[in-house]
């Protein structure tokens, strides 16, 4: 039995978990977790045993002076509640760490065993991978789960991946089988830029997580910082004629697919959030009622109008090196 002392009733809550490694290109689903805890001011109110799941010639320890006594960091996963005001309040429980080396399994049935102590209604794991995807372009975003009702009513894709898998999918597989609504969030990450951070992909994420659990997440520095990475990548690229012709063919193999980024309901969603943030005031870190969500700004007009879909069954560029498994 977990016992969480201190911790209220929750109202509401959504578990939203992000794990470094293989599932975290660009570091863009950890810094997305971390970006809650500092806008929303979370507190850890628990630890796994680093012991119990983590190799530490894999993943070290790290040591640090607090008031010249030396202090060691173990490696570990910590839980945090932070909770959401405004009209409709409700909590999310917030999960960061790292992807435990070993005992996955009751790795898993432990997080589980907060969610259900908690009385989490939702899990929704955020991933990033490496894709055929040109930084100039939003940033595709795939929402995955395995329950098939649960897809219907949130518009989500039933997975269907086969092959490896990372902690992302053991987690949510584990939700599955425990009764418990799981989703999973991907990102993908240009993989020829693919050393972190990647504060477009971050926003990407949130953007998305939003509208998932219609709340209103407070942006603070990330849509100038997302500018500030596009232009710096646009710079490097200008600068290698090689990648510049590279990223050239693969905004073309974007440009002539069927995009969801251009799809009714992604339109639809993109301006209810303007209106969202329209309506309560500018968010931290947004200019003001008048702005637009980042993802429409920066990437430059066509100066050609798209091309039509490849026929149905042809690549259309946009695989990854790291297959989206949830």
């Amino acid at each position: 039995m977990i016992e969480l002392e201190g911790v209220p009733e929750l109202i509401d809550p959504v578990m939203v978990a992000a794990f470094e490694g293989w599932n975290d290109a660009g570091d863009a689903a950890s810094t997305a977790v971390a970006h809650l805890e500092r806008e929303w001011k979370g507190e850890v109110f628990a630890a796994l045993d680093a012991e119990d799941y983590y190799d530490f010639q894999v993943n070290r320890p790290t040591v640090w002076m607090d008031a010249g006594v030396r202090k060691i960091t173990w490696p570990t996963t910590r839980l945090s509640v932070v909770r959401v005001g405004g009209e409709k309040p409700r909590d999310l429980v917030l999960v960061r760490g790292i992807e435990p080396s070993m005992r996955w399994r009751s790795f898993c049935n432990e997080l589980l065993g907060f969610a259900h102590e908690l009385g989490v209604e939702l899990v929704v794991v955020l991933g990033a991978l490496l894709g055929d995807t040109p930084h100039t372009r939003p940033v595709p975003i795939s929402g995955t789960t395995s329950d098939p009702d649960l897809a219907r009513r949130m518009d989500l894709e039933e997975t269907k991946y086969e092959g490896p898998t990372g902690i992302v999918g053991v987690l949510q597989e584990a939700c599955t089988h425990a009764g418990v609504p799981a989703v999973s969030l991907w990102a993908a990450v240009p993989h020829y830029v693919s050393q972190p951070p990647n504060p477009k992909a971050t926003l990407a994420l949130l953007n998305r997580l939003e509208d998932l659990i219609d709340v209103r997440i407070p942006l603070g520095e990330l849509p100038e910082d997302a500018r500030a990475w596009q232009v710096g990548v646009d710079q490097l690229a200008a600068e290698d004629s090689e990648v510049a012709e590279y990223v050239q063919t693969l905004e073309e193999a974007r440009d002539t697919a069927e995009l969801p980024e251009a799809s009714g309901e992604a339109i639809a969603r993109e301006f209810e959030r303007y209106l969202r943030r329209r309506d309560g005031g500018p968010a931290d870190g947004d200019t003001g009622p008048g702005t637009p969500p980042y993802r429409w700004e920066g990437h430059g007009e066509r100066t050609r109008p798209p091309k039509p879909p490849k026929p149905s069954g042809e690549d259309d560029g946009a695989s990854g090196d790291r297959p989206s498994e949830d």
